[in-house]
């Protein structure tokens, strides 16, 4: 896979012409403020009709989203509401992501409640057409409107569907990190034949899952490799398991672990 020049951006039209390829604008949405006092926003990139980017969990190759928001003002949180993501054919490698458009809901937490919020991010994330390229883009977000968005919320309504129950799992370490098969509860196992599996921590890289059938449950195992190239604990309430389908998806947070 190819890999061009980190190219670099800002929201202002006059800088238009350094655009990166596949990328036609990027921005963040003037978003509202919720009865709870946050304000949601949210991150939309206009892609050329075929190219891509990422989720949080591509797979074995992709670059998701980051988020610098440390020129930000009241900013106490920040949460990225994933929309449901589509399965990706990209030479050969499997990937997870989005064509043509991306609508990230970011809800954001102000430090002082009631106060303005001021939002600044520097965003870094990957494109995809058949070279890949790595981009970078600094956006300010416009004051927020009177009421709520469609757009933004349309893409909130495509989040995976929590789930109450949790697959079984086996956790073992292997020469470079650690490997966990889950089995996944039998009533949500026919909503999908794509699972992506992940921890909080964003350095662990997580090989793309292979999945199989027991029975009527699906099956899903795959390698989680630290930095330090070792094995290493692993918590199994930390793993959260994502189950897509073409029309929904549904996600597990935590693991029962079970013996072999």
């Amino acid at each position: 896979m190819r890999i061009l020049a980190l190219l670099f951006l800002t929201a202002a039209p006059a800088l238009a012409q350094d655009l990166p390829p596949g990328l036609v604008s990027a921005e963040l949405l003037p978003g509202w403020i919720t009865p709870e006092g946050h304000r949601m926003t949210a991150l939309r990139l206009d892609l050329e009709p075929g190219w891509k980017t990422y989720w949080r969990s591509p797979g074995d190759a992709g670059v998701p989203p980051r988020f610098d928001w440390q020129a930000s003002e009241n900013l106490a949180e920040a949460r990225l509401l994933w929309p449901r993501p589509e399965v990706i054919d990209s030479g050969g490698e499997r990937t997870l992501g989005y064509h043509d458009e991306l609508v990230l809901p970011i809800e954001i937490v102000p430090g002082r409640p009631g106060a303005p919020v001021a939002l600044r991010a520097t965003v870094d994330f990957g494109l995809c057409l058949d070279i890949c390229v790595p981009a970078q883009v600094v956006l300010e977000a416009p004051p927020a409107a009177p009421g709520p968005d469609p757009v933004i919320q349309a893409a909130m309504a495509r989040q995976p569907e929590p789930s109450d129950a949790q697959p079984d799992c086996r956790i073992k370490p292997i020469e470079d990190g650690m490997q966990v098969t889950a089995t996944l509860p039998e009533a949500e196992s026919a909503r999908g034949d794509e699972v992506a599996m992940e921890l909080p921590d964003a350095e662990i890289w997580v090989s793309a899952p292979e999945t199989g059938r027991a029975g009527k449950r699906m099956t899903a195992r795959a390698d989680f490799v630290a930095a330090s190239g070792k094995p290493f604990p692993l918590d199994p309430q930390a793993l959260r398991v994502t189950l897509i389908g073409p029309d929904d998806a549904v996600a597990f947070q935590g693991c029962r672990e079970v013996a072999d």
